[in-house]
């Protein structure tokens, strides 16, 4: 199986720094102005604003704040102006990172996130310094609802997906980096009784630095930091922690 995302299995372990409702609504509105901006306030014409509201909803968010971000996004109504910005550079032990932002002030994100990344023993670096590490495919969270690997693996094939993992949250199923061919998949299989936990595009590592409890502390720190800045959509970082090292930190506090 490829493109296993570890930091998935380890934020499900540890509670994802996300989960707080204001900071995720936050996330998300800023992703559908964007995604209206760009292609049109029409989810069936715009398959990252499907994505967008997908997700919006699945959060529970009002269907009066999804329609008014999508009309700032458009035009329709007084808004802020978002841009699209990505940030690459190094954690401890060399450890890759990819960070997705959306920000109304480039140059104030930009330092704020180097301030981040210096705070926990991390280095910002150019644009295009980790990418080659990362292959952009599409990323559908599943709840295994009492199936195995084998049915979802029989499900996801037959609609075209193409690779099924097991994850402690559940199966993941992995599409072409396309926003098309990830909402095809992803409403093919809701059809076929699958419930979704999130679908989107996402940065998959082609290989994984093994960490020891010391650097394993820093980087779970940088990225949780990282994660918790508000323009910050996706944090994406090529690491491993062992079951026994994360049992240990978890223990520490």
């Amino acid at each position: 199986m490829s493109g296993h995302s570890k930091w998935a299995t380890i934020k499900h372990k540890k509670g994802a720094a996300d989960a707080r409702r204001g900071r995720l609504f936050t996330k998300l509105i800023k992703e559908i102005t964007i995604a209206a901006r760009m292609g049109g306030g029409d989810p069936n014409g715009n398959p990252r604003l499907r994505t967008a509201v997908a997700a919006a909803k699945n959060a529970n968010m009002p269907s009066d704040n999804i329609e008014r971000a999508v009309k700032k996004g458009t035009g329709e109504l007084e808004g802020v102006s978002y841009e699209d910005c990505t940030y690459e550079g190094f954690g401890p032990a060399g450890v890759a990172i990819m960070v997705e932002a959306v920000t109304d002030n480039k140059n104030r994100t930009t330092s704020e996130l180097r301030k981040i990344w210096e705070k926990f023993n991390g280095n910002m670096g150019v644009q295009g310094c980790v990418t080659h590490m990362f292959t952009r495919r599409g990323r559908i969270q599943i709840e295994p609802g009492g199936k195995t690997e084998d049915d979802i693996m029989a499900d996801a094939l037959d609609v075209g997906a193409e690779d099924v993992l097991t994850e402690d949250a559940g199966f993941v199923v992995y599409t072409k980096p396309n926003p098309n061919e990830l909402n095809s998949t992803k409403e093919s299989l809701e059809k076929k009784g699958w419930k979704i936990a999130e679908a989107r595009l996402s940065m998959i590592p082609q290989n994984y630095v093994d960490l020891q409890k010391k650097e394993a502390e820093s980087m779970l720190k940088l990225v949780e930091a990282l994660e918790e800045h508000d323009d910050v959509q996706n944090v994406y970082a090529n690491f491993d922690i062992s079951d026994e090292i994360l049992r240990a930190i978890e223990q520490t506090g």
